[in-house]
């Protein structure tokens, strides 16, 4: 277990958060499993990766689990999720986290270094509109280096297939139901524990004077993420995973 001095078992939380996600997502640890398998094809077992919006740390939990020799910056603006990610890896120095918002245009000065071998998220850009992304996108081909890659594993829709996603859609959702029905917390149910645990109460008020209700983006297409990225000054990109709902695109520079 993780414990620090408060008495917060952080590994409970981060498999809270886990369970929670996968409510969302039942296949989500196939997307990160792929996701790291391409890193290591890319740029081998021992990058610098980017932890991008990392949330609890779960793409680091993954790598560092995977790529022992691997170091990880994670940036997020989350007050709440970012003390999970430092109480969970406060006694790892292959860890920094950086308090940094996204939509500020120097956020990347905050870094302790000014080139990634990756720069992966998972689950995280949706939040952001297409012409805040396509900047952050021109962003992170600054920070990854030649060879590199970044990696998006995200909700990806496609409006020209509209029968296809309602029918994913009422699948995918009576499965939740039935998760549910068996127990499963869903996002408001989870922050709604946080916000009366003794540690986590005031940064998780922090985090909703911060951020609001959860509200998402325009969620563009895998197309739309490959055709920006591109533009954005990487040399090539694609999908090289979907489910029905979500892709993981990949950029090398």
């Amino acid at each position: 277990m993780t414990e620090t001095a408060t008495g917060t078992d952080w590994q409970s939380w981060q498999e809270s958060w886990d369970r929670q996600q996968e409510w969302y997502m039942p296949d989500r640890e196939e997307r990160f499993r792929v996701m790291l398998d391409m890193v290591e094809a890319v740029v081998g077992p021992e990058p610098r990766v980017l932890d991008l919006a990392c949330g609890t740390g779960s793409i680091t939990d993954r790598l560092l689990k995977r790529f022992p020799n691997a170091t990880s910056t994670g940036v997020d603006l989350d007050p709440a999720l970012l003390a999970i990610a430092r109480g969970t890896f406060d006694s790892d120095d292959r860890v920094t986290f950086v308090t940094a918002d996204l939509k500020d245009a120097d956020w990347t000065k905050r870094l302790p270094h000014t080139s990634y071998d990756a720069v992966l998220t998972a689950t995280a850009l949706h939040w952001l509109h297409s012409e805040p992304l396509a900047t952050l996108y021109g962003q992170l081909c600054g920070l990854v280096r030649d060879g590199g890659v970044f990696m998006n594993a995200d909700h990806m829709i496609d409006t020209g297939t509209p029968r296809i996603n309602a029918a994913e859609r009422a699948h995918r959702h009576a499965a939740m139901d039935r998760a549910k029905a068996a127990g499963a917390l869903d996002w408001a149910e989870w922050w709604a524990v946080a916000a009366k645990d003794p540690v986590l109460a005031a940064p998780t008020a922090e985090r909703f004077k911060i951020y609001g209700e959860h509200a998402d983006g325009d969620m563009p297409s895998v197309d739309w993420h490959a055709r920006t990225l591109v533009a954005s000054g990487f040399g090539e990109a694609r999908a090289v995973w979907a489910s029905p709902s979500d892709s993981l695109v990949l950029a090398v520079k």
